[in-house]
């Protein structure tokens, strides 16, 4: 009862993004039998299901930006639960608030699609906002309500995870984030379990999902949607557009990871002074040591998506180039390690950094020595295993490129056995491969030939070693096509394998270039690192707007601002003025 539509096989990704943009959820059928074994119809079944927020395809996301999908968990003691989490990457992380702040959450995780329960009852016993999706621009999806329970959530929880209890996530059986995250969990599962009927060896469903982490909301500080919309920190309020934004003033991120992990700094503030100060001091050492900032960015240059190549894996929609990829960025990590070695001030992820780039490093080597360097977008052809890989796919590999020489040297030999000079090996499309002989050498014909075709004045015959020889080459490309994926796959299982230390090193990749960008900004625009301390008083001096001095530069006025001194703190600061007299601008 579902509208269905054919599309072109190698067309089917422009047809995808279309409906996804527009908020459709897309089952794809495909077939599952081999046409040759099919008696009718080959038998399809359904292998994926994209919905705005559970996207892992590389061509359906924006590689900069986060596609969160999250779940609404209201309980009626005034309370709300939210879980958010990325597929693509694997991360997943739990929250609370009252009801009143839930649009102010959601707005600064801006998730491309919501999970709410249907049960409306619920809804307006606490008083949940009305379009509470589209004041956040996502796309709601409705589940049933039973899925939105403490009871249900503890239990997909404890199962996936294969834990006993969830004290170790810092959640208890009746918290309302257990419920929010376990009806997460549960959609994300509904989504991707088609795959597994196309890939029953690969990894368990959804192992890159880290168990969910409880936001640490006390280090930072909590901007509300109006607050996010005003300062324009990510899109600028009329047109929606990051061009002009306060994001957009910081384009120098090398990595789509650190184009995630900057966006996340700039809407989730620090407010520990200890924690902006140790920042401070990351960003100010590159500032200062331009020829390091450099290094490190050059080799940041060399870096793939890890994070989403790790959850491509996990679903079982990983490519050729994601595997090559992931370990060409593992190798070139190690020189950035080094870089950051000699910089007490990056000890922490350089500590994390080294020890998954140690752990991952095997792996890194494993693909570099199994597969060419510069692979196929796809394995329908094969071409990704280098030779000597696999003895198997090199014997068909031989078979493809040197079944020539074999039938010379074959010819020769036979020639040399039976005498007859006048013998030849031939082929044709219709009847194979075939020894042909003159009728008048009839007599000197051995026992082993078999006829296979009688001609005017020859008869071709066959052999046991040579059918099993046209068995070989007639199957050679199928069959080392079939290796080829055998072996393909064994990388994926050991990857998936290593998922855990691959989202460390993705995290610290991303912490990484945040920081440089941070500091590649600051040195071009001649910014001023801040004193921050634990006083009340505000003191800027010659103070600028970061989007309009970045687009103006000398044309921009700067300002002053006093607010308070330590001795008296304010409590208010009015500022007035006739219409564009710059007073948004002072105050931004």
């Amino acid at each position: 009862g579902m509208p269905m539509a054919g599309v072109p096989h190698h067309a089917a990704e422009t047809y995808l993004r279309r409906l996804v943009e527009q908020g459709i959820r897309v089952a794809v059928c495909d077939q599952v039998q081999d046409p040759r074994e099919a008696k009718g119809v080959v038998d399809r079944a359904v292998t994926r299901v994209l919905t705005p927020g559970t996207l892992v395809d590389e061509s359906l996301l924006e590689e900069g930006r986060e596609n969160l999908v999250a779940a609404v968990a209201p309980f009626p003691d005034d309370r709300v639960a939210v879980a958010v989490a990325e597929l693509s990457t694997g991360s997943f992380t739990v929250a609370e608030c009252r009801p009143d702040g839930i649009a102010d959450l959601l707005a600064r995780f801006a998730p491309s699609e919501l999970l709410v329960p249907e049960s409306i009852d619920l809804e307006e016993s606490i008083r949940l906002p009305e379009d509470l999706a589209n004041s956040i621009g996502a796309v709601e999806t409705r589940r049933a309500g039973w899925l939105f329970t403490a009871e249900e959530g503890d239990r997909t929880l404890r199962e996936h995870y294969r834990v006993a209890n969830l004290e170790a996530f810092g959640l208890v059986a009746d918290d309302p984030a257990t419920a929010a995250a376990g009806a997460l969990l549960r959609y994300l599962l509904e989504t991707q379990a088609a795959d597994r009927a196309g890939n029953p060896d690969g990894p368990r469903p959804l192992a890159h999902l880290r168990p969910p982490r409880r936001r640490n909301d006390d280090r930072r500080m909590q901007l509300d949607l109006a607050t996010l919309s005003s300062l324009e920190i990510e899109r600028t309020s009329r047109r929606g557009e990051v061009e002009g934004s306060l994001l957009s003033v910081f384009p120098h991120c090398r990595t789509a990871m650190g184009r995630r992990a900057l966006r996340r700094r700039l809407c989730w503030p620090l407010i520990g002074v200890a924690e902006i100060q140790a920042r401070h001091r990351a960003v100010g050492g590159l500032i200062e040591d331009r020829e390091a900032a450099d290094a490190i960015r050059a080799g940041l240059a060399g870096m793939n998506d890890v994070a989403r190549i790790a959850g491509r894996v996990a679903v079982g929609r990983a490519t050729p180039r994601d595997v090559v990829a992931l370990g060409r960025s593992v190798q070139a990590a190690r020189p950035i390690v080094e870089l950051l070695a000699e910089r007490p001030a990056f000890a922490p992820v350089h500590d994390r950094l080294e020890a998954t780039i140690n752990a991952l490093t095997p792996l890194a080597e494993r693909i570099a020595t199994t597969c060419i360097d510069d692979p196929p977008a796809h394995l329908r052809d094969g071409g990704l295993v280098r030779d000597g890989v696999d003895e198997a796919l090199d014997e068909a590999r031989v078979l493809e490129r040197d079944a020539t020489s074999w039938l010379v040297d074959y010819q020769a030999r036979i020639v040399e056995e039976t005498g007859i000079g006048a013998l030849k090996v031939g082929f044709n499309k219709v009847f194979g491969y075939y020894i042909e002989v003159s009728k008048a050498n009839d007599a000197r014909i051995p026992a082993g030939f078999v006829r296979k075709q009688t001609l005017k004045n020859a008869e071709r015959y066959i052999t046991d070693e040579l059918k099993v020889f046209e068995d070989k080459v007639l199957t050679a490309g199928a069959r080392g096509l079939e290796r080829e994926k055998v072996v393909f796959a064994d990388l994926c299982r050991s990857i998936a394998e290593h998922l855990e230390p691959i989202a460390a090193f993705g995290d610290a990749i991303a912490d990484v270039d945040g920081t440089q960008c941070l500091a590649e900004t600051a040195y071009r625009l001649d910014w001023v690192r801040p004193e921050v301390d634990d006083s009340n008083a505000l003191e800027l001096i010659e103070a600028r707007h970061p989007v309009l001095d970045a687009s103006m530069r000398d044309r921009f006025v700067p300002n002053d601002a006093r607010l308070a001194t330590a001795d008296e703190p304010a409590t208010l600061a009015l500022i007035t003025g006739p219409n564009m007299a710059g007073k948004s601008t002072y105050i931004r």
